[in-house]
């Protein structure tokens, strides 16, 4: 008898995890198949940066067969998904929130927001600012005698991985923030490696986005900001701590 009641707390959070799952695939799947009716219009409003740049004469390609009929898909799942994000992050907190205490849920709140905020503005600034400079910087450097046609599931995997780049590289505010509030490490102790900090943001960027000066710039750029805007807030919480 003991030891079934003592693997009862454990089944409990196996079957609420196992149901918040369900929650998350199904608002994911809904949304999937409100969009599915959409999915070339989403694949031309994606590809609309890059058909802008191309030479007359010049199209996307679709090198495999099933490419032109998968791909579409395939965005509108992804799109379905960050729409859903909100939902994924409340299903999160709904699951994890009864272990913290009060002061925590204090705080955990306006960062949980906080995030889905700047990861939707890193997205948005990675399709109306960056994608566009980066994909005519591309276009710009092919050899006089290439065709520049992309293969369109090719191009939706570059994007993919763009947007997720500045997506999570948005979220560095609410991670510095974290560091200090965990006690893992003090606002005055950033301070004295912020040449240290800089100094990795371009390492990183160096590494995560297209081989091209332009994206690593802004990157890593916006990555050193983003850490000063972390920064700042942190010594905000400090001052009042004491």
């Amino acid at each position: 008898m003991d030891t079934n009641q003592d693997e009862m707390p454990l089944v409990a959070h196996l079957i609420e995890l196992r149901t918040r799952l369900m929650h998350i695939i199904g608002a994911t799947l809904i949304l999937f198949l409100a969009l599915v009716a959409f999915r070339n219009d989403l694949y031309s409003l994606l590809a609309a940066p890059l058909r802008q740049l191309l030479p007359v004469g010049s199209s996307m390609v679709a090198t495999d067969i099933t490419s032109s009929f998968v791909t579409p898909f395939k965005l509108t799942f992804f799109v379905a998904f960050f729409i859903a994000i909100p939902y994924v992050l409340y299903q999160v907190w709904a699951f994890i929130a009864p272990a913290l205490y009060k002061h925590e849920k204090k705080l955990a709140i306006p960062l949980l927001v906080s995030s889905v905020i700047l990861f939707y503005v890193g997205i948005s600034f990675a399709y109306f600012v960056t994608l566009g400079p980066v994909l005519k910087f591309f276009v710009s450097v092919a050899p006089e005698h290439v065709s520049f046609m992309t293969d369109i599931n090719a191009y939706l995997d570059f994007c993919l991985k763009f947007f997720l780049v500045f997506g999570f590289t948005f979220e560095i505010p609410v991670l510095v923030l974290l560091l200090i509030m965990a006690g893992i490490i003090s606002t005055e102790s950033l301070a004295e490696k912020r040449r240290y900090i800089i100094v990795i943001c371009f390492a990183i960027a160096m590494f995560v986005t297209p081989p091209d000066a332009l994206s690593m710039t802004v990157l890593a750029v916006l990555m050193w900001m983003l850490f000063e805007v972390g920064l700042f807030f942190g010594r905000f919480l400090e001052k009042k701590e004491e």
